[in-house]
């Protein structure tokens, strides 16, 4: 197992931010009621579950498709090292992803979360999601981020090289851990009972 200082200087600073985001989702949902964790502030919009189980099935698809995308981008030896750098076109996706929302956006029938989630299994799958995530990124080291492509699933035919595959899946939690944010934070917010 690799340490994070034995890591790339991107994949270290990604490790970080996956670590970030595990404590934040824990502090975020620390001491919650199921009732308070699947409270909508209205019928149009998502309870911190759904938004945590949002993250998981978009964080699931994604650890499948780069232990396949890693494994071959090893056996066919696409190795580089950095520094790795995101074109316009990445920062521009970077930063339509990170919060606050700049515009909002429907998630796909396949990433559409179920309403009415237990916190004891969104929380754990969360949490074991984000292991997952950080040894994908070990096993990552030594690959060229910049040649590598991974499908963007859900997005048809649209492939992103390795580093805005890992920024972008950062971006999209926190994207989403900052909405289910508003959700805690919102005046009619039930107290706990």
């Amino acid at each position: 197992m690799l340490t994070v200082s034995s890591l790339a200087p991107e994949l270290a600073e990604l490790d970080r931010q996956f670590a970030a985001l595990q404590v934040e989702a824990s502090e975020l949902v620390a001491g919650l009621k199921e009732s308070q964790f699947n409270w909508r502030p209205d019928a149009h919009s998502w309870s911190m579950a759904e938004c945590l189980l949002h993250l998981n099935m978009v964080g699931d698809r994604y650890v499948h498709v780069l232990e396949k995308t890693l494994a071959e981008a090893r056996d066919r030896g696409v190795l580089g090292q950095g520094p790795f750098r995101h074109g316009r076109l990445a920062k521009r996706i970077l930063a339509n992803t990170e919060p606050p929302p700049k515009r909002k956006s429907k998630a796909g029938r396949s990433f559409t979360p179920a309403y009415g989630q237990p916190l004891t299994a969104v929380m754990p799958t969360f949490l074991h999601l984000q292991g997952q995530l950080a040894l994908q990124l070990e096993q990552a080291n030594g690959l060229d981020l910049a040649r590598v492509k991974a499908p963007a699933p859900g997005l048809g035919p649209v492939r992103f090289n390795l580093y805005l595959t890992f920024a972008w899946i950062a971006a999209h939690e926190r994207r989403h851990l900052w909405q289910a944010r508003q959700v805690r934070n919102h005046a009619a917010f039930p107290a706990a009972r």
